[in-house]
């Protein structure tokens, strides 16, 4: 582990109690009968690699069990129980080294991962909930897809459940408003600069299309716009892994829709990915084309397939496309290492800032956790798993990197305008509740919006770390 990874932990710790401090400030209660405390269990020194799995099997199963008891009261910060997050992390960090496949030491990960399954929660402080999942996600890593208690370790949600952990997210944070209202005021802009050039009809195509939650306020913006005697037209062609959650999604969108009455024409088409209708995509007279491009390319696993995307994207000639990244701050992610670092960077603000949108004891808040970020976390630190093949890791990129990439496949940056920046100021200034709202010039913690690259890009951060940016880009 190289010093200046070390370094960011000890920042990122230091943040995250902070933090903590001005919750307490606030005069969060706790009943104190009610620690988060674990019975300690010892562990033998001639316990040999079955017994110590046993171990961390057993740990784990005792802090479940204990978070469950739990459900419902109102806990307080891990300070009050004579322990802290840097001690936390530092640990964490060392299973990380122990379980690196460069360096592995398989008895040193099993004994720190049981040490952390007796310390961390998933309903104690923000600190305790996200290592308690990087313990699961290293875990996993460690006893390799194999073991018979791998898929018991990245148990994955149903459908049902993530959707409704999906919604709670959307509901109750800015994170993907900020990201779905900044592109859809982007795309509405291109639209009014063509409109009259282009029969008033706009093709948006959609990557991920991820429920359709970003598009009924375009929609309604577009249907604002419209009157008897100029109809708009609306084509959205969405992509999708499930077949059943098109359908629902296109059930739900045509719903809102006709809500506006006649003047909106409103067209709808998911496609399987992988399907080769994807290759199909034509272009209608005097339409202009818009791509969103929102979070998608996080989901890509080698750079081959990023580089046939946005060509294809290219050979589409759209008039904007939209690109929403999850950002970090490390220049290479090729190495576990530095993958794991960034990703407990980024997922230990995503925790901290749900803590400023839902109390600690909300059932919201660990769905959220459980059915998405947790599940994101352990897919995260298992993803390169697979022999033979070469992953690469796409998520956390300094901006500076996609914006070449951008560049390198021909496309050129759009200023992002005013009225997207104060549109995403009043966004958070109504979805922010226990901290300040900041901006680009103050510092401090809570939500914040940032301009930056000249005003061709604008993220959301939490405390002082990105955690989306959002950019607009056209063929050159």
């Amino acid at each position: 582990m190289e010093d200046s990874e070390e370094e960011e932990l000890l920042n990122l710790t230091l943040s995250v109690d902070a933090g903590r401090e001005r919750r307490i400030k606030k005069g969060r209660t706790r009943d104190n009968n009610n620690n988060t405390n674990s019975v300690i269990i010892p562990m033998k020194s001639n316990d040999g690699y079955e017994g110590k799995i046993f171990r961390l099997l057993q740990m784990r199963e005792l802090m479940l069990r204990q978070d469950h008891r739990r459900k419902g009261v109102l806990l307080e910060d891990v300070n009050n129980n004579n322990n802290n997050g840097l001690p936390l992390i530092h640990l964490l960090l060392s299973t990380a080294t122990a379980v690196d496949d460069d360096q592995r030491n398989y008895c040193a990960a099993l004994e720190n991962l049981i040490d952390l399954y007796q310390t961390v929660s998933l309903t104690g402080d923000s600190v305790q909930r996200v290592v308690a999942y990087f313990a699961d996600g290293l875990a996993a890593r460690l006893l390799t897809k194999k073991s018979p208690f791998y898929d018991m370790l990245m148990e994955e949600p149903t459908s049902e459940e993530e959707f409704l952990a999906f919604t709670d997210l959307y509901r109750v944070s800015p994170y993907y408003q900020f990201a779905h209202f900044t592109a859809n005021q982007a795309i509405l802009e291109a639209y009014e600069e063509e409109e009259e050039r282009n029969n008033k009809a706009l093709h948006v195509i959609d990557f991920d299309i991820s429920y359709g939650f970003q598009w009924p306020s375009l929609i309604q913006s577009l249907s604002q716009k419209a009157t008897s005697g100029k109809r708009i037209f609306l084509r959205i062609t969405g992509f999708g892994n499930n077949l059943k959650e098109l359908q629902e999604t296109e059930a739900r969108l045509v719903s809102f829709s006709k809500g506006f009455g006649n003047h909106l024409v409103f067209e709808f088409q998911g496609i399987l990915r992988g399907s080769s209708r994807a290759f199909n995509l034509r272009k209608r007279k005097n339409e202009i084309v818009a791509v969103n491009l929102v979070s998608y390319l996080n989901t890509l696993s080698s750079f081959m397939k990023v580089s046939h995307t946005l060509g294809f994207v290219h050979s589409l000639s759209p008039s904007i496309v939209v690109l929403v990244k999850q950002e970090g701050s490390c220049r290479s992610l090729k190495t576990f290492l530095s993958r794991f670092t960034e990703s407990l960077h980024y997922f230990a603000a995503m925790f901290d800032s749900l803590d400023d949108c839902l109390p600690l004891e909300s059932t919201e808040r660990l769905r959220i956790e459980k059915q998405l970020l947790g599940k994101e976390i352990k897919s995260m630190l298992n993803y390169d798993m697979d022999d033979g093949v070469e992953y690469y890791c796409p998520k956390y990129e300094r901006m500076e990197t996609w914006k070449g990439r951008m560049e390198n496949h021909g496309f050129v940056g759009r200023k992002i305008s005013s009225k997207c920046v104060i549109q995403a100021k009043l966004l958070l200034k109504m979805r922010t509740h226990y901290y300040p709202l900041q901006f680009e010039e103050e510092g401090g913690g809570g939500f914040r919006v940032s301009e930056r690259d000249e005003g061709r890009v604008i993220s959301l951060g939490w405390q002082n770390r990105f955690l989306l940016t959002v950019s607009a880009w056209q063929p050159v």
